[in-house]
């Protein structure tokens, strides 16, 4: 079954590799320069790299449809440049919303493809299908067929301190490196040549690939206070949760 997922990021990464372990053909398509921040555990990266390991799970930048079908068969996950899902020539049987926009999609419905949107902005039977919960909590990752995802808080999970942002327009210089150890105030990258230093002690969990340019206020970072560089290369028990509902979704598919 070809599955098509829209986005590259961790979440969308970790449920192509619960549908990519589960025998699945999985295709993703990303924008000409993903942000994604947790860059070593997202399939994104492969924009820049023309080739990227998730959990030794291998994914290539494919610069055609007809390419990406070849790096399928071959066992890759390919990447596609393809921001608008009307340049997809592509025949899916199931189109997951991964780009974690928080807003409202539009998608008409029909019995196929089968539609699954994540989190905020999605309603089962109104743009999609079913919708996959992406807030932690008791309802994390589970599917529903009726109703809406819970709406986004605009508040990160856990210490909103380990959030790094961009203090102005500007183009990211990295000064450390994902999954190296880094002190309270110690400077983590720059924009514009301003300073983006570290909240407290921990470790360099995600940081938005150097030499973008970026709008202040834009998440370019992420500091994580357990301080354990392995956690930098696993997928997240979120990302996990939520591949195991559009799991759930695609084997239970009510249509």
């Amino acid at each position: 079954m070809n599955i098509l997922i829209r986005g590259g990021g961790d979440i969308a990464s970790g449920v192509a590799l619960r549908l990519h372990r589960t025998g699945h053909h999985v295709f993703i398509t990303e924008l000409p320069q993903p942000l994604a921040v947790r860059r070593t555990v997202s399939f994104a990266e492969t924009v820049y790299e023309g080739e990227w390991a998730v959990e030794e799970v291998m994914s290539r930048r494919a610069e055609s449809m007809t390419q990406a079908v070849e790096f399928s068969q071959s066992g890759f996950i390919p990447v596609l440049v393809a921001p608008e899902l009307d340049t997809v020539t592509l025949d899916y049987a199931v189109l997951v919303d991964a780009r974690l926009k928080k807003a409202v999609a539009n998608y008409r419905l029909a019995r196929q493809p089968l539609i699954i949107g994540l989190g905020p902005g999605f309603t089962s039977g109104g743009n999609c299908h079913a919708v996959i919960e992406t807030n932690r909590g008791h309802t994390l990752g589970r599917v529903y067929w009726n109703g809406s995802a819970q709406t986004d808080t605009a508040t990160p999970e856990g210490d909103p301190r380990r959030v790094l942002r961009a203090s102005t327009d500007g183009v990211v210089v990295a000064q450390a490196e994902i999954g190296q150890h880094v002190e309270a105030g110690q400077v983590v990258a720059s924009v514009a040549g301003e300073p983006v230093r570290s909240p407290f002690k921990g470790v360099v969990r995600g940081l938005i690939h150097p030499g973008l340019s970026v709008s202040k206020g834009l998440k370019i970072g992420d500091i994580d206070s357990r301080d354990d560089p392995n956690l930098c290369r696993l997928v997240s028990d979120k990302a996990l949760a939520v591949g195991g509902g559009v799991l759930e979704a695609i084997l239970g598919n009510r249509l």
